[in-house]
């Protein structure tokens, strides 16, 4: 969440200084897609097992 709030206003942002209108879509596209590779980067690791046993 925090991600799509941080790039997604840094997207509104860099469109008012530019005057652009498709930069806040694609920092909450970016900050989405950042959020989500931190949690898998994150919880994503599976411990390898013992087949010894």
């Amino acid at each position: 969440m925090a991600g799509v709030l941080l790039y997604g206003g840094a997207g509104w942002l860099a469109d008012r200084w530019l005057g652009t209108t498709f930069l806040v879509a694609i920092g909450i596209l970016l900050g989405a897609g950042f959020g989500i590779y931190m949690v898998v980067k994150q919880f994503g690791h599976v411990p390898p097992t013992d087949s010894k046993k």
